[in-house]
């Protein structure tokens, strides 16, 4: 059996176990905390998922997503994330869950609450509530309106798995929040899809 043969076949195990998760459970904290156990299971084998398969983005762009899930008629979709160091993202929702976790490299996650009130683009204030480095054993989960921001550290590009409960393209009602103005508006997608 081939890598990609052998990859697939983990991904769609993992994807199906998940499912299951998500039929039995719901999208709950206690449920994405049970998916990123599975997800934990499937980075450990570095194996499957190795550098040259997943190149960094080399076009001057910061991140590359490569989708892993193959049926994408259905949910969840797993995707594995190739970001360079010094990468930086403004804070942001996801509007559906998301768990991520790393195959390699780190990815300082910062989490906010939102302190004006608002749901909707306009005004905005948040705070900072906690910090998590996103590391080889070490993920997080997000629910719908978790805002975080993302910062990658080290000298090597990441490789993380990124799983959402929509496809990531779909996410056009997603918030980013400018701390400076005091803001937020719609956030567009970055990086690029291989």
């Amino acid at each position: 059996m081939s890598v990609e043969q052998a990859r697939e076949a983990a991904v769609d195990d993992a994807l199906s176990r998940i499912r299951k998760i998500e039929q039995e459970q719901g999208a709950t904290r206690a449920s994405l905390n049970d998916m990123r156990d599975v997800l934990y299971q499937l980075a450990e084998r570095k194996e499957l998922f190795p550098r040259e398969d997943f190149p960094p983005p080399a076009d001057g762009t910061m991140n590359i997503r490569y989708t892993l899930s193959t049926d994408t008629s259905q949910g969840p979709w797993l995707y594995m994330n190739s970001i360079m160091p010094g990468k930086r993202t403004l804070p942001h929702n996801h509007k559906t869950w998301a768990v991520v976790v790393s195959v390699e490299g780190d990815e300082r996650n910062r989490f906010y609450d939102r302190t004006d009130g608002g749901s909707g683009p306009g005004g905005a204030s948040l705070v900072l509530s906690r910090e998590v480095v996103v590391a080889p054993g070490v993920g997080v989960t997000l629910m719908p309106d978790d805002i975080h921001s993302i910062e990658v550290e080290g000298e090597q590009p990441t490789l993380h798995l990124h799983m959402y409960g929509r496809a990531i393209e779909s996410l056009t009602d997603r918030l980013g929040f400018d701390l400076e103005a005091g803001t937020c508006d719609y956030y567009k997608l970055q990086g690029r899809t291989a």
